[in-house]
């Protein structure tokens, strides 16, 4: 089998290279012409409001030489002009308002979409990258790259490009009302300020995914210690816990710090940047102001217009800076969208539909790397309806048949089929569709007992969801429970005891009803008295499929119409119960060991299997 990509191990993606801005606007224009109308009027908006915004100094000029005294004194108050500047000012307030409520809608929408994109694309990858990944970091990877879609669609349509637009006013205006002068320093303050910035920016860069770096590793430490809450009570390890935390905290403190000192200088050179740039202008206007080219009421104006271009300016620097930001927060979940299951549909796979199945596993050989075999030419078969168990020491490759099943994996050689069909030949859905799992290490919702029942098969009823739990001896529990199946089972059901737990996956299993039933040690967590309940249930829901039971202990495949023993991943044996015990080999060995713990009332049946083939 060919070596694995190496993933990162703190979120299970690859670590690739910097993202490019043409990358992510191809990304997002789908999200822009998803409302093309809502687009249109948002630039509209915005350009109404740049251009009552270019006005308004001409106005101020005009306020300005209405009040300069003539002969000592104010001949009237233009009322007119005042009126219109405040309108003028109004509006470009409101236009702007106007605008990020069209536009509204296309962010979050945008924002929406991505965010189940990513989702979506997460469940379709193999078990492998989940088995690696680190939720924590994984999920503020996945917020803050959502967040940055949104950041982008709205500052590089509402900022970047009418900060061009509002350049090219006021460098025109500056030229046809005053002189080339004027326009000359604004344009070349402009392309020095936009230099600067983004020659720091790039540079600054490095420190910014360095502090998000860390402050996502801080997150998975937290994360994991906490949902491991139970095994650090049981150590005593929350000092320790506590000091790996704050090793992390640490490093982001340190990254930050350096983030926050290039930030400083940034800001810095911008606004040297700008303080010269205006003083030059107004000297540039007092001079003319002194030889009579220029009144007080230009003098104003032109202030106003490189005040008013270097607003804006000022914040294209800070959009320049959280787009280069957004873009390092997208890397990874683009890094995630780029990542490739390595179990994938044929191009001409077709879905399978069945009633009854038949499973056969035809010298399947599978190893989850090259250098560690777990499977090696295994071949069984199970006719429809019937029950086949499969024992052995820990890692002799039992569970491991119930992930190939499954299609977590694809075998390396040999092949598993459906009715004759090969796995790799059908579509993922279907296959899985055909397939209940019991599994042994049970995982619950932090939910309601009648959601996690009513998972198995989401559109049932609450009566179908009782007659499955009845089924799975699990409704005299829920009686004495005071708020019965709204009762919430817990993170990750800590609420609930181990066999309570088993008997809802048991439950949720047969609410599905598929045809191939997957018993992976399904009664390890119980008691032998809940045990025997259970297992006449299962008996009984086993009847009518195909189901590969896989045990630890052999009381529970006492009837089971075949069993397969492995040893170092081969079949060593295989027969019925009787035949086994008449053969004197592995599994006779094994069930006189286990009954020999039986008698003794110990309950180490687990442990016993490896010790009895070993």
């Amino acid at each position: 089998m060919a070596h694995p990509r190496r993933r990162n191990p703190d979120t299970g993606t690859d670590a690739g290279p910097p993202l490019r801005a043409g990358k992510v606007l191809l990304t997002l224009w789908p999200y822009l012409t998803e409302f093309p109308l809502r687009v249109a009027a948002a630039m509209s908006l915005l350009i109404a409001a740049k251009l009552a915004g270019v006005w308004m100094p001409q106005l101020l000029k005009h306020l300005v030489n209405a009040l300069t005294p003539r002969n000592g004194a104010i001949l009237t108050v233009p009322l007119g002009l005042l009126l219109a500047y405040g309108a003028l000012r109004f509006a470009n307030v409101l236009l702007g308002e106007l605008r990020d409520v069209a536009f509204g809608r296309v962010a979050e929408r945008a924002q929406r979409r991505s965010a189940l994109r990513v989702f979506q694309h997460l469940h379709r990858l193999d078990l492998d990258f989940h088995l690696t990944r680190r939720t924590g970091g994984l999920a503020r990877d996945i917020e803050r790259g959502v967040d940055g879609i949104s950041f982008l669609l709205r500052f590089t349509l509402f900022n970047i490009l009418p900060t061009l637009l509002e350049i090219a006013l006021v460098a025109g205006i500056l030229w046809k009302q005053y002189d080339i002068r004027f326009a000359a320093i604004a344009l070349v303050s402009v392309v020095f300020y936009i230099g600067f910035s983004v020659w720091v920016t790039e540079w600054r860069t490095e420190y910014v995914r360095a502090a998000n770096n860390m402050d996502s590793k801080a997150n998975t430490r937290a994360i994991d210690s906490l949902l491991n809450y139970e095994t650090v009570k049981y150590f005593g390890n929350e000092r320790w816990e506590a000091q790996r935390y704050d090793e992390s905290l640490a490093a982001w403190e340190r990254a930050a710090g350096q983030n926050r000192l290039s930030l400083s200088a940034l800001n810095s050179g911008q606004s040297l940047i700008v303080a010269a740039s205006i003083t030059a202008m107004m000297w540039l206007a007092a001079l003319d102001v002194s030889q009579g080219r220029m009144n007080v009421g230009d003098f104003v104006a032109v202030n106003a217009y490189m005040v008013q271009l270097f607003v804006p300016l000022n914040f294209l620097g800070f959009v320049y800076r959280e787009i280069r930001r957004a873009l390092t927060d997208m890397q990874k979940m683009f890094g995630l969208l780029d990542q490739r299951s390595r179990v994938q549909d044929a191009p001409a796979a077709q879905p399978i539909t069945a009633q009854r199945a038949r499973v056969s596993f035809e010298r399947v050989s599978f190893g989850y790397t090259a250098a560690r075999r777990i499977l090696d030419h295994v071949s069984f078969d199970i006719p429809e309806g019937r029950k086949l168990a499969v024992v052995g020491a820990s890692g002799a490759g039992k569970s491991t048949l119930a992930r190939l099943l499954f299609r977590f994996y694809d075998p390396d050689s040999g092949h598993i089929r459906i009715n004759g069909r090969d796995l790799r030949e059908l579509t993922q859905d279907s296959v899985r569709a055909l397939i209940g799992v019991v599994p042994q290490d049970t995982v619950l919702f932090n939910d309601t007992i009648e959601y996690n029942i009513a998972y198995g098969r989401p559109a049932a009823s609450r009566a179908e969801v009782e007659r499955a739990a009845r089924m799975a001896h699990l409704d005299g529990f829920i009686a004495q429970l005071p708020e019965g199946y709204a009762t919430l089972v817990g993170e990750r059901g800590l609420k609930v005891s181990g066999g309570e737990k088993q008997r809802i996956a048991i439950a949720r299993a047969l609410l599905k009803d598929p045809p191939i039933l997957i018993l992976d040690e399904a009664t390890s967590s119980l008691d032998s008295a809940a045990e025997q309940a259970i297992l006449g249930a299962l008996r009984e829901a086993a009847e009518r499929r195909t189901t590969l039971v896989i045990a630890h202990r052999l009381s529970t495949i006492t009837d089971a119409d075949e069993i397969v023993v492995l040893d170092r991943g081969r079949v060593v044996e295989r027969g019925g119960h009787a035949e086994l015990l008449a053969a004197g080999g592995h599994y006779a060995r094994l069930w006189a060991h286990q009954r020999e713990q039986a008698r003794g009332g110990s309950a180490g049946a687990s442990a016993s299997v490896e010790q009895a083939l070993s």
